[in-house]
This record gives C-alpha cells, sequence and structure tokens, in this order.
C-alpha cells in the first residue's frame, strides 16, 4: 500500500479549504483517507499562523512509516523542519522549443549575409 500525505480540497467556489491527509494513493483526492493531519488555508495571508495548521508529531510518524508527500505538503514539512524538501529545477524548460532554434538559427544567417 503506497501512502501519500496530501492535500484534500474542500471549501466554496473559487474559496478553496484543503485538508492535510493521509490517504492510499488509489483513493480519490476528496475521497476516503485514513487520518486527517490538520488544515491549510490559502485564503488566508502567508505570515498568518492559521494559515497552515498540522500535527507535526503524527505527521513524523506518517513519515518513519513510508508515507509520501506530495510537493506543496513537502513544503509545509520543510518550514517546519521535519523533512528536507529538495530544490527542483529543470533548467531546459527555459530553453527556446525545436521551431524557435530553427527561426533563430535562421535569422542569424540571415543577418551573416547582410553584414557580408
Amino acid at each position: 500500500m503506497s501512502l501519500k500525505i496530501r492535500l484534500a480540497r474542500g471549501g466554496a467556489k473559487k474559496r478553496p479549504h484543503y485538508s492535510i491527509v493521509v490517504a492510499d494513493s488509489r483513493y480519490p483526492r476528496d475521497g476516503r483517507f485514513i487520518e486527517k493531519l490538520g488544515t491549510f488555508d490559502p485564503m488566508l495571508p502567508k505570515d498568518s499562523a492559521e494559515r497552515v495548521k498540522f500535527d507535526a508529531e503524527r505527521a513524523k510518524d506518517w513519515l518513519t512509516k513510508g508515507a509520501q508527500p506530495t510537493d506543496r505538503v513537502a513544503r509545509f514539512l520543510d518550514a517546519a523542519g521535519l523533512m528536507k524538501r529538495a530544490t527542483r529545477n529543470n533548467p531546459e524548460k527555459a530553453l527556446p522549443k525545436k521551431k524557435a532554434q530553427e527561426r533563430a538559427a535562421a535569422a542569424a544567417a540571415a543577418a551573416g549575409e547582410a553584414a557580408e
């Protein structure tokens, strides 16, 4: 059974409120879960203490049992000092795609011919 510590969405339309839960990865996002660890309210200011609340001891216990946090929950756990989040970087994402590279090469060739 692969366990995830993830967010389950609640709240009204355009007024999200999330529960931090431990669930089997096969369960629906807002459906069945094993244990509720806390809450996340993205509508509150980032410096508010009420924005993210969770039981750190239970989260640590689930991490030792092998539960894998999602990216957003890993940020919360990193901020609480329970785990070290690996930084993510994809420098190739910023590179131009194939067509843009072809246009740039054609423009450079045209500029080279005009300079001669």
